[in-house]
């Protein structure tokens, strides 16, 4: 998908995705934040003040553009769905020939994001808070 240099909030990828000649599938990972086990004394201070930890993914889901209204939408049927969360990342999928992609490819896709955010690789993916607003990880 082509989306603007920058993405200012949700709505903007949400209009990206359907300004998109293809059909877009949204994919949505949905994670938290963790004090590694083997974490140094300077390492819990830093997660304490939230600027800290390890990725850990909860739950994913995708969502066509055309299904999705909001942030707001999708943030509480994440809520009804499963456990808090703190982050949630976001991609988007292509489809070919006027038709969305495929289950296998959604669910592949879908896998791909969870490894690589276990793995800390969050490249090609777009962070939003839990107000909708895009995030800047280091």
């Amino acid at each position: 998908m082509s989306t603007p240099e920058y993405i200012a909030s949700f709505d903007d990828l949400l209009r990206a995705a359907r300004a998109q000649a293809e059909p877009q599938q949204l994919l949505f990972v949905f994670a938290d934040a963790r004090l590694p086990a083997d974490a140094s004394p300077a390492q819990r201070a830093q997660f304490e003040a939230g600027e800290a930890g390890e990725l850990a993914p909860l739950m994913c889901v995708d969502k066509s553009a055309s299904e999705l209204q909001s942030f707001d939408a999708l943030a509480a049927e994440a809520a009804r769905a499963g456990p808090p969360w703190a982050i949630v990342f976001s991609a988007a999928l292509s489809g070919r020939g006027g038709q969305p992609p495929s289950t296998a490819d959604v669910d592949a896709a879908l896998r791909n994001m969870v490894e690589a955010i276990k793995a800390g690789r969050i490249d090609g993916v777009i962070p939003f808070d839990r107000n909708g607003a895009p995030v800047h990880l280091a």
